[in-house]
């Protein structure tokens, strides 16, 4: 049976512009591990980033960038999230919207990352 999600892997285009969305805009944490790996950090998890072109073996069939939906639970009120998101420049897509996560209702807003994948940024109800 299946215990919890560890890691997941992004093909991005560029690095450093994935870098700095998901660490200074969502507060994750970069690092480099292995002969050339790189990974942001969250929680106990992690997303290790493959730069298009140069994907570690194996990989996904189809490693593109911008093929992901993600959705992150986030510390503090979503109210916070927004006013983070609209000074940094980060159009909303959609948001707030109430939606069913893996526990429950949560209260959602909807960015793109660099890759244009669909981020959802989300804290649960109560």
């Amino acid at each position: 049976m299946i215990k919890n999600l560890d890691h997941l892997v992004l093909t991005v285009a560029d690095i450093e512009r994935t870098k700095v969305f998901y660490c200074k805009i969502l507060g994750m944490t970069y690092e480099e591990f292995g002969e050339g790996r790189r990974a942001v950090t969250f929680g106990s998890s992690k997303i290790n980033l493959h730069l298009a072109g140069h994907e570690f073996e194996p990989k996904a069939h189809l490693a593109k960038p911008g093929t992901a939906d993600l959705c992150f639970i986030i510390e503090g009120e979503l109210g916070d999230m927004q006013a983070r998101l609209d000074a940094a420049g980060i159009d909303i897509l959609e948001g707030p919207v109430t939606r069913t996560g893996a526990r429950g209702s949560i209260t959602s807003l909807y960015v793109r990352d660099p890759d244009l994948n669909l981020i959802e940024l989300s804290v649960y109800e109560g």
